[in-house]
């Protein structure tokens, strides 16, 4: 016979979130003087959605994000001279490349962009992710009827 002052069993049910529960906010940083790797990893939690305590790893749970001032980015140590951005045409002989010191100068917004893509999943789940990230090479946007907030970079400040 059981006994009646047991405690029963407690099943503890995972948590997952329905794509009609996530709310997303809008987040603008602004990039002058920020690392670009730090910057970016911010980033691309933001856009994963690791900051909520609702996160999952199969849904897209993450927040939209504006990056400004992309062009005011710094690049440590030396790799403006010493690291290359690499694309191929699809000939014999088609491979391309530009040092990041010229795709900062003509380019800010593809640096920032790839940086970013490089630390979201390699699936259509981090295709749907990038689409939420928004990057200019200037001060301005056009994303003011969103009410974006603006995200706090003092952690992630050099120096």
């Amino acid at each position: 016979m059981p006994d009646a002052a047991a405690p029963k069993e407690v099943t503890v049910r995972t948590y997952s979130p329905k794509a009609s529960e996530i709310t997303r906010a809008w987040h603008v940083i602004d990039a002058e003087g920020l690392v670009l790797g730090r910057m970016s990893t911010v980033v691309a939690s933001l856009l994963r959605g690791k900051h909520r305590p609702t996160f999952a790893r199969h849904l897209d749970t993450g927040d939209y994000v504006i990056v400004v001032n992309a062009a005011r980015v710094v690049l440590t140590a030396n790799k403006a001279a010493q690291k290359f951005a690499y694309h191929h045409s699809g000939y014999p002989g088609g491979l391309r490349q530009t040092s990041w010191a010229t795709l900062l100068a003509e380019d800010p917004v593809t640096l920032v962009t790839s940086a970013v893509r490089g630390m979201v999943p390699k699936t259509r789940l981090g295709r749907a992710q990038m689409r939420k990230l928004f990057v200019y090479a200037g001060p301005e946007h056009p994303h003011a009827a969103q009410q974006p907030v603006t995200y706090d970079t003092s952690a992630i400040r050099r120096g």
